[in-house]
């Protein structure tokens, strides 16, 4: 698939006839201390066409959002405010356009002690207010409030009937899952056991509500999966191999829930993708992070398109044929430094959209050019 790109430091003056927002400010939290992102998925498509961006901030949320589409951009605005929301943030969107976030909240108690729990919030429409977060719990009651230091990061997923699944690993190394039923209440903790999980863990939905969760273990991968949105998650095979913290993810590529993983080896840098008991094919693509994924027609052939973080720190892109990773994968980096986690979705043009963020938490978005034939993308615009 050929692959293009223009560079540029400057970014496309804002177009007329935009909105004139006076937003709060924020400070997005885009990467820890150790560089690693604090947000995946974080660039979205709504209902009216319009993209926006998220990222975890100081007190809140940090959002940005197109005034139009195919516009000038409004943000950083704070939204979702929080005392004591943790550094990483989880983002998910159902079918209905929902934008679903995650994250851990800390509160000081008696006796000295910090309560941790996870909450969730919903926006509905692309730049509305959030809703105020809602308290998901904790697996574990207010006087083992130790055990709950010891949770991971959480996760959310949003299947098939726009239903939000939580997922964390707990506190003793094993995963701990809440779902939303269709009346939008809360279901009970679900206990999946395991034990040695990784502090970050992943869940992806597919079509009839089927969900998958993945849990990097100190002996492998440990795998969950729901056949259906009434079923309950069901313990399968472990999946070998040692992946580098937080960078499993999936994409639904096929027909009857056909699921394309993807993973970084810990140890080359490598990025691999896999589906269901298969073995793991390598895609080169040699960096740090997580791939974005993103499913999409190019040049009448179906494709999935890979973005990510290079060994120098720049954004590389990559696309190949559907579930042919035999066919080659070829990255082509593009843009200057970025931190983070790059992110990809489609604009309301259908055109491939690619997203980072700068080290000082400015945000830069490239396009895929509709003049040109392949994934040729536009010069880069510094929102």
């Amino acid at each position: 698939m050929a692959l293009r790109s223009r560079r540029t430091a400057g970014g496309e003056p804002p177009r007329a006839g935009g909105i004139v927002t006076a937003p709060v400010p924020a400070t997005p939290r885009v990467a820890t201390e150790d560089g690693r992102p604090t947000v995946t998925g974080w660039l979205r498509l709504g209902k009216d066409g319009r993209l926006s961006a998220y990222a975890p901030a100081t007190g809140g949320v940090a959002r940005w959002t197109e005034t139009r589409p195919g516009g000038a951009w409004t943000g950083p605005e704070l939204v979702a405010p929080g005392k004591g929301l943790q550094s990483h943030l989880s983002v998910a969107q159902g079918p209905d356009g929902y934008v679903h976030l995650t994250a851990l909240r800390q509160t000081p108690i008696e006796d000295g002690g910090t309560w941790t729990e996870l909450v969730h919030a919903i926006q509905y429409q692309t730049g509305r207010p959030v809703k105020n977060w809602a308290v998901v719990g904790s697996p574990y009651p207010r006087r083992d409030w130790k055990l709950g230091l010891r949770m991971g990061h959480p996760s959310v997923g949003v299947d098939s009937l726009g239903n939000a699944q939580i997922v964390v690993r707990n506190a003793f190394g094993g995963v701990s899952a809440r779902g939303q039923e269709p009346s939008g209440k809360w279901a009970g903790w679900a206990d999946l056991n395991g034990n040695g999980a990784d502090r970050s863990i992943s869940v992806v939905a597919a079509e009839g509500g089927r969900m998958f969760i993945h849990a990097p273990s100190d002996d492998g991968i440990m795998r969950f999966r729901r056949a259906a949105a009434d079923a309950k998650f069901e313990r399968i095979d472990k999946l070998p191999g040692d992946p580098e913290t937080a960078t499993v993810n999936g994409l639904e590529t096929g027909g009857e829930g056909s699921v394309t993983f993807f993973l970084r080896d810990a140890k080359s840098g490598e990025l691999r993708a896999w589906r269901g008991d298969g073995p793991m094919e390598s895609l080169g693509g040699r960096g740090s992070g997580p791939v974005a994924v993103l499913r999409k027609e190019i040049d009448g052939v179906d494709c999935t398109v890979l973005a990510q973080r290079d060994r120098d720190g720049r954004p590389a892109i990559a696309a190949y044929p559907t579930e042919r990773e035999d066919a080659g994968v070829t990255w082509t980096p593009t843009g200057d430094v970025c931190v983070g986690a790059p992110a990809l979705t489609v604009d309301a043009d259908g055109r491939v959209v690619l997203g980072v963020f700068t080290a000082d938490g400015g945000l830069r978005i490239t396009r895929q050019r509709t003049d040109e034939p392949g994934l040729a993308l536009e010069a880069w615009q510094q929102v």
